[in-house]
């Protein structure tokens, strides 16, 4: 039997494929483009607080719908806990934003996405993908608050990002009970790299209806 020790080397090693698999996706959702699509092009306090309130409400309501449905005890209790961190996310953006009031109104096309896995073993690697991603993204709205000369509110998403990354050691303990083989591995592979791509995708999708390069300007 493998010891926790091999288990974190394996999810490692997996996340490092991921990261490579989908490197210039992950590299263009963590520029300050990323912001600019996901503001609609008006990168101003209140649209960046909605934007990542959007976020954090969709991904509540998608991890709470999994753990509804979710036969495997561990993966389970691991979406549970998800949502629970989501939905005070969304509870701490809502307050940021000053509106007790504000209900989200779109569904992130990565969530979208999400909601239609139902196998536990590509849950588990959609979730994997999905923190990859989503850490891009805050770390430019932290990057956001700090040029706006806004320390507490950047220290408030820091916070968010501590989460994701309890989040990720989460999901390396549900990926090590649930994929035993190479197969299973493979599964969690397509759909880490596909959750990514979905976030890829509306990031292009969103620059070039705003008739804007999708690419970084090097």
């Amino acid at each position: 039997m493998a010891d926790d020790s091999d288990t974190v080397a394996d999810f490692d090693a997996f996340l490092d494929t991921v990261r490579e698999t989908a490197q210039t996706e992950l590299s263009r959702l963590g520029s300050s483009k990323s912001l600019y699509a996901e503001t609609g092009g008006d990168i101003d306090t209140e649209p960046v607080l909605e934007a990542t309130a959007d976020a954090e409400y969709a991904a509540w309501q998608t991890f709470s719908a999994w753990a509804d449905d979710e036969s495997h005890d561990d993966a389970r209790e691991a979406f549970e806990a998800t949502a629970a961190e989501e939905e005070g996310h969304f509870e701490t953006v809502r307050d940021e934003l000053g509106d007790d009031e504000y209900e989200p109104d779109a569904i992130p096309a990565l969530h979208d996405h999400l909601r239609g896995i139902d196998a536990t073993v590509e849950r588990v690697g959609a979730l994997a993908g999905r923190i990859l991603a989503s850490k891009r993204s805050k770390e430019q709205v932290v990057g956001y608050f700090v040029g706006d000369a806004d320390p507490q509110t950047a220290a408030v998403f820091r916070e968010f990002g501590d989460d994701l990354d309890a989040q990720l050691e989460r999901t390396g303990e549900v990926f090590a009970a649930v994929c035993r083989t190479e197969a299973d591995r493979e599964r969690a592979m397509d759909a880490a790299t596909g959750a990514i791509e979905a976030a890829y995708a509306e990031y292009v999708e969103n620059m070039e209806a705003m008739g804007a390069n999708p690419k970084p300007v090097c």
